[in-house]
């Protein structure tokens, strides 16, 4: 069995996720504190719109972005030599687009719950909006912060569509785990896919039993 596509696929969704957890997390809180509701709406729908969109479609705009004749892509190809579509930074491209609405989404739900009046009565003690969000907000909101970082992260652990569009099924190094059951599937190899497709149950099971675990633990706090 080929090992790098595990390799590929582990360091594509660890990277991703460290920059979808933060991005997820500065985005929620920045549409929380809008005041309009209809900027609010728009503002949502644009950063959920990749979770309902056919993933194949949202590869097409990130290929039409990011490709050799992209807005993007032309510009790092012009000026820094750096193709993007079809190396490995194309997998990171399309697994953090693909995971960020489960991030934004999750986070952007556990800041709503948070108490608002313990923002207040932390203005009113003088912290400034920063320390607001990591000492009160953050804090409260951790347990759905989790979870939906744990969801981020599996989705970009099992991204198929988006990657096959901007970084192709190259061998070794854009052959994520997603595409190396595809090509193995498609080569008869079935032995080999099944080999993929446990690691891939493997690590989305427990993804689940962790973000269980604090949905838990966040249940029986409150009760208790």
């Amino acid at each position: 069995m080929d090992w790098s596509p595990i390799f590929i696929s582990m360091k594509t969704a660890s990277l991703s996720i460290f920059i979808t957890f933060f991005l997820g997390l500065i985005v929620a809180w920045l549409l929380v504190k809008i005041k309009n509701d209809t900027t609010k709406i728009v503002l949502d729908g644009i950063f959920t719109l990749p979770i309902v969109l056919p993933p194949t479609v949202v590869g097409f705009f990130l290929l039409y972005i990011f490709g050799i004749r992209g807005p993007i892509g032309s510009f790092f190809l012009d000026f820094f030599a750096v193709k993007i579509a079809f190396s490995w930074p194309a997998t990171v491209i399309a697994a953090v687009v693909m995971s960020f609405p489960l991030m934004y989404r999750s986070a952007r739900g556990a800041f709503k719950q948070v108490d608002s009046n313990l923002l207040d009565a932390g203005r009113t003690l003088g912290m400034s909006e920063w320390k607001i969000f990591w000492k009160i907000l953050f804090a409260n909101a951790l347990p759905g912060i989790i979870s939906g970082g744990i969801l981020a992260y599996a989705r970009g652990l099992g991204e198929f569509g988006a990657t096959a569009m901007l970084a192709g099924n190259i061998a070794g190094q854009t052959r994520t785990l997603p595409m190396a059951v595809y090509s193995e599937v498609a080569a008869g190899n079935m032995g080999t896919a099944f080999d993929y497709v446990i690691f891939i149950v493997a690590i989305s099971f427990i993804a689940i039993f962790i973000m269980d675990y604090f949905s838990i633990r966040k249940e029986n706090q409150w009760k208790n």
